[in-house]
Parts: structure tokens; sequence; C-alpha cells
């Protein structure tokens, strides 16, 4: 008995504690679903940019469809949800074909199938490479995973492919030193990010090697070996001829296929001037020549590494190709989509309070009285019950009970 009692105080919090971790709680959630409150589908938003996604099994267990944060909580109340954070370019499938005689509750009317949206292993609730689900009913203790920005799959440390000498960037306290990650299978896919200058990469990348650059003249000095294993000179084609088809890109990555159809403008506006989407390219333009193989591994990419990528002509067509233009809006990021969920979050408070003291102000003089008054004499009981309580024990149910009797027979002899 007495174990239990101890194990009781030892779950105990402060108010004030509780009340911060329930802040934090609806900060996170805010986070993840980017300030949608779930009262609407955002199907008629068309495919939204980012957006948080869920996959119902109950209905579509081949995992080939996602709902939106709305129709996860109206119309799949009770099925086994998959929460998949959030993914790019994706239109709620809630109601549509593949969900049978199932109708979307809130917004019924949609089209047929969404011909542009992208699934993967997550949407069966796997992940990483080792496809196992999160939470790991067989781990006791869940291990946090790294996303990809381009494939947006999860994946454990130990299935990242380091090299025996590479290691995650993270400073001592354990805080990642990288913005963003890419998988070793779409570094493959996508070798010619490995070109980049050094500046792009995370520090504390371990076993690099320099490749010779000398070859060719229009290829930046300072280059990573972090892409690669042959699909080089396929990219490198692909942007000396922009009429090349770069639609097959994800050699053994089919369900990265298709990822992003959007479309960068060439008058980007982190270009510096208007014309330089025609000056010579970062990467260089003759690289089909004796241009370098490099080898497949992820890479961790430093802060405003979108800033560095190239944005000439070809650059951008090569891009729009293989469907990963999205790399060069810095609004794509999880950092940007998580600052606008912020700000909605700081939007919606000042409007409760707003609303709080609007309702106040309207409120007659013995109104406004009872009610500052009855705060008072809440702050007054609660006081006087944590001084005469026994800190040692745990406040339970029947305490609350006994403060609000307290002031209820107060308010009672009062009138």
């Amino acid at each position: 008995m007495a174990g239990e009692l101890d194990d009781e105080a030892e779950q105990t919090v402060s108010i004030q504690e509780y009340l911060k971790g329930v802040e934090e709680q609806e900060l996170e959630a805010d986070l993840v679903l980017g300030g949608d409150e779930g009262k609407e589908c955002t199907y008629t938003n068309g495919y939204m940019k980012r957006q948080a996604i869920f996959s119902c099994l109950t209905c579509t267990p081949d995992g080939n469809a996602g709902v939106c944060t709305a129709c996860s909580l109206s119309c799949h109340d009770g099925h086994e949800i998959v929460e998949l954070w959030t993914k790019r370019n994706f239109r709620c499938d809630c109601g549509n074909s593949k969900f049978g005689e199932f109708f979307c509750k809130i917004f019924p009317n949609k089209d047929i199938e969404n011909a542009e949206n992208s699934y993967n292993h997550n949407f069966k609730g796997s992940y990483c490479t080792c496809s196992r689900p999160y939470p790991d009913p067989d781990v006791e203790e869940q291990v946090e995973m790294i996303q990809c920005c381009i494939c947006e799959d999860w994946f454990h440390e130990e299935h990242l492919g380091l090299e025996p000498s590479g290691e995650v960037p993270r400073d001592d306290e354990g805080e990642p030193l990288y913005e963003d990650f890419i998988c070793k299978a779409c570094s493959a896919s996508f070798s010619f990010l490995g070109l980049y200058p050094q500046s792009i990469w995370a520090a504390g990348r371990q076993g690099d090697t320099t490749v010779d650059t000398n070859k060719d003249k229009n290829v930046v000095e300072d280059t990573s070996s972090a892409g690669g294993s042959g699909k080089l000179d396929n990219d490198v084609n692909a942007h000396n001829n922009p009429k090349m088809d770069g639609a097959n890109v994800s050699d053994g990555n089919s369900s990265f296929v298709g990822e992003s159809s959007q479309k960068i403008v060439v008058s980007d506006p982190c270009v510096k001037d208007a014309s330089s989407h025609t000056s010579t390219c970062v990467l260089g333009v003759n690289l089909g020549v004796d241009s370098p193989a490099l080898d497949s591994k992820p890479l961790f990419l430093s802060k405003n590494w979108r800033d560095v990528l190239c944005r000439c002509e070809k650059c951008i067509v090569l891009y729009n190709q293989k469907r990963i233009a999205f790399l060069l809006d810095k609004e794509d990021s999880i950092a940007e989509y998580e600052q606008m969920a912020t700000q909605k979050r700081k939007e919606k408070l000042q409007q409760q309070e707003g609303a709080e003291l609007s309702l106040f102000n309207k409120l007659g003089h013995i109104e406004k009285m009872e009610i500052l008054s009855g705060i008072a004499d809440m702050k007054d009981e609660i006081r006087t019950f944590l001084e005469s309580f026994d800190s040692s024990k745990p406040i339970t149910a029947d305490d609350v009970h006994q403060v609000f009797d307290n002031l209820a027979k107060k308010r009672r002899r009062v009138e």
C-alpha cells in the first residue's frame, strides 16, 4: 500500500506544471496541423503546398489514400487512423473512388481520384527501410526518426546508411546542426545535388572526400562527394539537354516518383537580378565531359541551404523535369510551415482574449464586480487550501471538489 502511495506521489505535478504541459501539447498539435482547427475539408483548396494528412486503414487498408484533419475527425472517428504528419502538394481523398461506398460527410462532391497525389508505404503505417510502424509495439522505448525532405519518408538513425566514420551532425547537447535531410535513395536519384559547394552541407558531416574538379573548370571547385552512384551522367545530360525526358528519376524508388508537379517561375525572388537565370550555371554547363562519379550517401543540409541552389534557366528545367522544383521554394520547408502555424496560433489566442475582453466590457458594473469578486474568492480559497495541505500527499479529486464546495458555501453566506 505504501508503495502505491509513493507511486502516486511521484506522478503529482503542480498547477503551473500542468498548465505548462497543456500549453506545450496544444502548441505541438498546432505545429503539426498547421493551425488547422479541423472544421472544414481542405479539398476545395486543391493540392495544398503542405498540410497534415492522415491515412484510414479501416477504409483503405491498401494505404492508397489520405484525408485531411477535418475528415479524420468527422468522417473517420473511431477508425484505425495513421498520422502522417505533413505531406506536400496533396489533396484530400476522403470519399472518392478509393473509399468504395463511403462518402465524405463534410464535402461529398469530390472527383473520382486525385491524380497528382503521391503515396508511399507511410500510408500503410510503415516507415524507414525497415518498414516498421510508429510507434513500434515491439519496442519499449520509441526512437526518434528523421524525415527526408524529398520523399518525405521517415528513417531510424541506424538505418540511414551512414558510413562507419559518419554521424548525424549534432551539437554537444544533442541538438541537430542540420536544417533538412536527404535520404540515401534520394541522393542517388538526384545525384547532381552532391556537386553543390560545401557551404550547403551541415557542419559535422564525417567521411567526406573532395571531388577533383580540375577536369572541368565550369564545376565549382569546392564540391561534395555526397550524391550519385553512377547516375550523375544522366542528371548532367538532362541539365545540358532540357528536352531530355526526366520522368524516370526514381530508380528503385517507384513510390517516390511524381512527388510534386509544382513549377518554379524563372524570375525567382531569390535570384539576385532579373537576368541571372541566363548566366553561367553554378554547377557548370559542360559536366557531361569527364564528370565524376559520386557515392550515394545520406545528406545533411545546412541552414538556408535552398538559397545556394542554382536558379539558372537550365537548372530550373532540370528540377521541373525531375519533379523536385519544390526544393527551390523556401515556403516548402517544415520551418516555414511551423512558422505559419505559430503565427496562426498567436492570432487565435489574441482573438480569444479580445472576445473575452469584449464580453467583459459589455457587462454592467454589478456583473463586472461579481466576476472580479468571484475570481478573488477562488484565489483566496486555493491559497488557503495549499497552505494547509500536506505537500507530501497527492491532490485528489475529492480535494478539488472540497475547494469548490467551500466556495459555494461562502457565496451562500454572502447572499
